[in-house]
């Protein structure tokens, strides 16, 4: 299988986060949905690829190396500039149904540390998407 497309690595990523408790809710794949839709990194991206790529990166989990596989994608493939979007869109889909298991934020971890992010950025990152689902009642 060829090397992934940058945008392709930024969904494996995000499919990786929805799977990590082994538990892909309604909350997550809206998540992803909205933000292939939405967010300017996806800007030139085909939406009709959305399950295809979902699909490729089920195939690349399957592998004994398959996470390595695509966290080594995203780390490469996505301009480093863009790494703070990257663990956005795992925060985004982690925090999609407003509570983290331990699966979720270890894997939260171990993307902070495959791409190089500052803890301060990371926190950061983490406190918005938090604030963003904050309701008054």
């Amino acid at each position: 299988m060829a090397e992934p497309t940058a945008h392709e690595a930024l969904i494996y990523l995000m499919v990786v986060m929805s799977a990590a408790d082994r538990d892909m809710t309604d909350a997550e794949l809206a998540i992803i949905g909205d933000t292939i839709r939405t967010w300017p990194v996806f800007g030139t991206f085909d939406e009709n690829r959305i399950i295809e790529v979902a699909r490729q990166c089920q195939q690349i989990l399957q592998e004994d190396t398959g996470l390595e596989r695509i966290l080594g994608a995203v780390r490469d493939t996505v301009p480093a500039k863009l790494h703070d979007t990257a663990y956005a869109l795992a925060v985004e889909v982690a925090a999609a149904d407003k509570h983290l298991e331990p699966e979720e934020k270890r894997m939260l971890h171990i993307v902070r540390s495959r791409l190089h992010l500052e803890p301060l950025v990371a926190a950061a990152i983490e406190r918005a998407a938090q604030a963003k689902r904050r309701a008054l009642v």
